[in-house]
């Protein structure tokens, strides 16, 4: 017996062939929509054509069929690795091609940018941006390293892992010369780590703070005044050049502060004006010529 559209058999009584009109008693024949045919006949006139080899699949062949599509059993193959179908999990794709469910995931997979092979479910995976990566394939454009699901920085179209990118990218502290990772603050258009941009005397972080420099040297307000600032001679304060009398007046080895650079005698102040210095004390022009 034939699929289903037709039956194959041994003819016993006296029938021609429908098509070429030849006796068929005694020999192989098809019956197919009431029809007798031979066997010859079948092919050329009935049979099916096969999908995948485009030839006829005769009476004597193995015949499948899916969607009104008919193949050779022979014939009935994954179009990706050959395997026979018959009696096998497949799928139907483009252009009429069978594939098994092993090649369809495949096929369907997402290709890893590292490595361009397929990821399949199971694989450990990074994505970036519509972009995957195995796991294994995910690694640092400068050290080569794999980074996997670890911290990375992206740069254009490279990666890189958190210690490349410090050495290659990141600013380098003015004091210590290592990179700034985080925070840090600009001081003369140099950057600085917090932890290093400390008063000389007291180690406190000057970040945010009024601070003094002198030199190479930073110094809080407090430590300035302390052990940097110079005396007045006048009130024996630290001339810190904050808030009040920023101004100083320096006369031999000695510094006032602008308000207090006046007349021992009449207390006029003399920042700018004449003076007289007698026996170690300041005067205005005028009060020498009264003692």
């Amino acid at each position: 017996a034939g699929p289903g559209s037709y039956t194959v058999g041994t003819m016993s009584e006296r029938f021609d062939c429908h098509y070429c009109r030849d006796p068929l008693q005694g020999k192989k024949y098809v019956q197919k929509e009431g029809r007798h045919c031979c066997v010859k006949c079948f092919e050329k006139f009935c049979a099916n054509t096969c999908t995948e080899c485009k030839k006829p699949i005769g009476a004597d062949s193995k015949e499948l069929h899916f969607k009104n599509r008919y193949w050779h059993d022979s014939c009935f193959r994954c179009f990706k690795c050959y395997t026979s179908l018959v009696n096998e999990p497949f799928m139907l794709r483009e252009n009429n091609k069978v594939w098994c469910s092993n090649c369809t995931t495949t096929a369907d997979a997402p290709r890893c940018k590292g490595c361009f092979k397929p990821i399949i479910a199971g694989d450990q995976n990074v994505e970036y941006k519509k972009m995957v990566w195995h796991k294994d394939c995910f690694t640092c454009s400068q050290c080569k390293q794999v980074i996997g699901s670890g911290s990375f920085f992206p740069k254009g179209d490279d990666f890189y892992c958190v210690s490349c990118h410090e050495h290659k990218f990141a600013k380098t502290c003015a004091k210590c010369k290592n990179p700034i990772t985080s925070g840090g603050l600009t001081y003369q258009e140099q950057p600085w780590h917090s932890e290093c941009f400390i008063c000389s005397n007291c180690k406190k972080q000057l970040g945010g703070k009024r601070f003094t420099a002198v030199e190479d040297q930073f110094y809080c307000v407090e430590c300035y005044k302390e052990c940097v600032a110079k005396k007045c001679a006048g009130c024996k304060n630290p001339i810190t050049g904050f808030g009040r009398g920023t101004s100083v007046v320096n006369y031999e080895d000695e510094s006032w502060h602008d308000y207090c650079f006046k007349c021992t005698k009449c207390a006029r102040g003399l920042a700018n004006k004449r003076f007289v210095c007698h026996n170690g004390k300041i005067y205005c022009a005028e009060c020498p010529k009264r003692l």
